[in-house]
């Protein structure tokens, strides 16, 4: 099987993997990273165990797309000890992609849909299996809750866990969570530096730089700054930079000290994208823009994290760490609310402040978009503490790898809303709306002097959280193996308003998660498994008041069953998987006709995910994924939901991105990313088509550099990539065709 042609290795592919998932995890080097032990020195069980020895022997690069190991220190380090599907998006992955945003990268994931800026929330808004999971972003295996947009630069890997999860990290991960992988020092030396341009007219720069200070002690910056134009689209335009230092300390000891900062500040231009019209996003221009010019959403971001580690022989390691995270962003946005006509202008129907509602036979061109300001400065701040132990030992014929821990911590919030009032046609428009514009010919005009900022709703909030957990993987021979785990969870949570309503809410909730799975390994290259997971969600989680209720409603509660396995074949270099599945989320929060809430709703998503990565033959790389979801509101969340599909959840979604060498020192690859039809909002009342883009890439490779062409969206397709619940469902249009050519120097 070793000498696979490209022919019978793509047959392979396509009927043993086809649109698969891939589950990767740390590069050795980054696995390295902690330890002076590396994949060289490791005893030869160890080696491959981790399923590295084959790929040194056929001297494969350690860039390879496939990753078998977990950073969370919560869970196994080999992931096919862990009973659940986890995907991690290698660095070499995104480099050959030329993803340089978390939103890129997560493009890998099939199941995961981005969101835009819905109900006043910025930055990366992702669902995972239909569900949303806007607090479910972590750095670090710290909860990274701030509205910001984040960058690639500083991050090893990408980490995806799928399913309910708050045995491992408390309120929300209904659908699953993501975990950003930070760089950090290691002894080994990093030399780094990557420039690109692209058709578009963004230019970025980032630089990773290591050394060694001592025999046990390094350090390690990474950069970033770019400026330009970000897509196709109109306006598009971002100023960005970024800063991530760390040192470590003791590598390689007992006690290793790790200090690590992500500094970063965007001047991004905020995009709403298209109103609905008629069932549809509106079929206009997909490059057109609807806002003003000197809109912004200005971010800074501060985060600091302080790790010790100390190991108490072979079989015990105490770990402390502490993570300050602060976001502080001042946004000025406008977006397309709805469609219609100006009072002047014949044909309106129901009129009121300067807008009338137009008939659906009114043709496009005389439609105009009317404009609603966003305005609003938002302070997040989070400081927790996590404190874990890790212990390995046996009783009788039983060994236990036990983990159990601790975790306390605030956040706090702080949103000022403000809002500006201005003209459609020379009439006053309600407060709060901008103006308007034609639908087909947008005028790019900043914002109106005579429409100034007035500050509306001072909302303020603040949560403390307490966490204890239990977590032990029992081997029962060499085969079989049990994994338990329980945590106790407390969150209290208060608001304050000045002007909306409650003027005050405060929740207490207590809630016990549970997890439980059983794995069946008959040989080292096959894992096979069942798990049960829950997790719940507060009303208060996101700490503001979606609900308008004067009491909190009880959390959301979810549960899920999963069955699945995980197989190396080719001498371990192609790793595949497959689960299916069912998540069930009750008491979810339901609105009637008048407007008030209840917890009497039910979502239930069954589905499927198929994946594979790694080598197919030498020099052919492989990344795949497929998932289904059967995703169904079995309760109504609101009126007119019953029975209807979530919002934002394709029953169908795919990736696939390969490499391969043709001669020396040149690859050529690309692949695509699928989704189904979906809907922009819960009523299943605006349908965006499906859409499969296709990117290619061409590399020239030397040992000290590296030139990369890609090209996205080949073919130029015209489709939505975000969509937004609010104002009946708006779809932001993805990138038309553009290309970038990178340089990479490294040593």
């Amino acid at each position: 099987m070793n000498r696979l042609t490209p022919v019978a290795s793509a047959l392979l592919a396509l009927s043993t993997v086809a649109p698969a998932w891939s589950q990767s995890a740390p590069t050795r080097d980054a696995a390295a990273a902690g330890s002076a032990t590396t994949a060289a020195t490791m005893p030869a069980a160890a080696g491959a165990l981790m399923g590295v020895q084959e790929v040194e022997i056929q001297g494969e690069s350690a860039k390879d797309f496939t990753r078998r190991d977990a950073s969370l220190n919560k869970l196994s380090a080999d992931l096919r000890d862990v009973p659940q599907s986890v995907t991690v998006l290698s660095k070499s992955l995104l480099q050959s992609q030329g993803a340089s945003s978390l939103s890129d990268a997560l493009r890998n994931v099939p199941g995961v849909t981005l969101g835009g800026a819905e109900g006043g929330q910025i930055g990366n808004n992702i669902n995972l299996n239909g569900f949303t999971a806007r607090t479910d972003i972590y750095l670090d295996g710290f909860r990274d809750r701030g509205q910001y947009y984040r960058d690639t630069f500083a991050l090893d890997a990408v980490e995806v866990l799928m399913g309910p999860s708050s045995m491992l990290f408390g309120r929300g991960s209904t659908g699953g969570v993501v975990n950003q992988v930070s760089k950090v020092a290691q002894l080994k030396p990093v030399t780094e530096v990557d420039a690109s341009a692209t058709t578009n007219g963004m230019v970025r720069t980032t630089a990773d730089v290591g050394r060694a200070i001592d025999a046990t002690s390094a350090f390690r910056v990474a950069a970033m700054a770019q400026s330009g134009r970000t897509s196709t689209r109109d306006e598009m335009k971002n100023t960005d930079f970024g800063l991530a230092p760390s040192l470590k300390v003791g590598i390689g000891t007992n006690t290793e000290i790790t200090l690590s900062a992500l500094l970063q500040r965007n001047h991004d231009m905020p995009d709403y994208g298209f109103s609905p019209w008629k069932g549809r996003p509106v079929d206009a221009r997909h490059d057109n823009f609807y806002g003003d010019r000197n809109d912004r959403t200005n971010q800074d971001v501060a985060t600091f994290s302080a790790l010790v580690s100390h190991r108490f022989g072979d079989d015990m390691t105490l770990r402390n760490e502490i993570q300050s995270n602060h976001v502080h962003v001042d946004a000025r946005e406008t977006a397309s609310q709805s469609l219609g006509l100006p009072t002047d202008k014949p044909g309106g129907l129901a009129c009121a402040s300067g807008f009338c509602t137009a008939a659906t036979t009114t043709p496009l061109d005389q439609l105009f978009v009317k404009l609603q300001s966003h305005d609003r400065v938002i302070t997040d701040h989070a400081v927790f503490d996590q404190l874990d132990l890790t212990a390995r030992l046996d009783t009788g014929f039983v060994h236990h790898e036990i983990i159990t821990g601790a975790e306390i911590g605030q956040d706090t919030y702080r949103n000022q809303a403000y809002s500006r009032t201005g003209k459609c046609d020379g009439a006053t428009m309600a407060t709060g709306y901008v103006g308007c514009e034609p639908l087909l010919a947008p005028v790019y005009q900043d914002s109106p002097a005579s429409a100034p900022d007035v500050a509306g709703n001072l909302s303020t909030s603040r949560a403390n959280s307490y966490g204890a957990y239990l977590s032990d993987t029992l081997s029962l021979g060499s085969q079989f193996k049990l994994v338990g785990g329980i945590r106790r969870d407390r969150f209290d949570a208060t608001i304050n308003n000045t002007i909306t309503a409650p003027k005050f809410i405060t929740q207490n909730v207590s809630y016990t998660s549970y997890r439980a799975g059983g794995i069946w390994q008959p040989t080292p290259a096959q894992s096979y498994y069942v798990s049960y997971s829950t997790s719940f969600n507060p009303s208060l989680e996101q700490l503001t008041n979606t609900t308008g209720t004067t009491a909190p409603l009880p959390p959301e509660t979810n549960k899920a069953y999963e069955l699945g396995g995980k197989i190396d074949v080719l001498t371990g270099k192609l790793s595949v998987d497959g689960a299916v599945f069912q998540i069930t989320q009750d008491n979810a929060r339901s609105a009637d006709s008048s407007g008030n809430y209840t917890a009497t709703g039910t979502v239930r998503v069954r589905g499927a995910r198929l994946g594979g990565s790694g080598l197919l033959a030498h020099g052919w790389k492989v990344f795949a994924g497929y998932a289904y979801l059967d995703a169904r509101i079995i309760d109504g969340i609101g009126v007119g939901t019953q029975n209807m599909v979530p919002g934002n959840t394709p029953r169908n979604s795919g990736t696939l991105w390969t490499t391969y060498e043709l001669v020396p020192h040149w690859d050529i690859g690309g692949g695509a990313v699928y989704a189904s039809r979906r809907y922009a909002n819960n009523t299943d009342t605006t349908l965006v088509g499906g859409y499969a883009r296709w990117d290619g890439t061409l590399d020239y490779h030397q040992p000290k550099y590296d030139v990369r062409l890609n090209v996205f969206n080949v073919f130029d397709r015209k489709y939505f990539d975000a969509l937004i619940q609010s104002d009946g469902g708006r779809s932001v249009p993805g990138t038309g065709r553009s290309a970038m050519l990178s340089f990479s120097y490294h040593v």
